[in-house]
């Protein structure tokens, strides 16, 4: 059975989890795990801008 969509809304909160199949290794050196933490930011400064959300409220 397929799980059900997520729920999106704008300001809405998601908890990110990010694993490899069969619990490998995800980033393979420092300058991969670098990189997805400067993409996962963009998208956040992106959502908050967007949606007015302050994360000192």
């Amino acid at each position: 059975m397929p799980r059900q969509p997520r729920l999106d809304a704008p300001g809405l909160l998601h908890h990110v989890i990010a694993r490899g199949i069969e619990r490998r290794s995800l980033f393979l050196t420092a300058t991969d795990y670098q990189d997805f933490l400067a993409r996962i930011g963009i998208v956040g400064q992106a959502t908050f801008s967007r949606t007015g959300s302050n994360r000192s409220s």
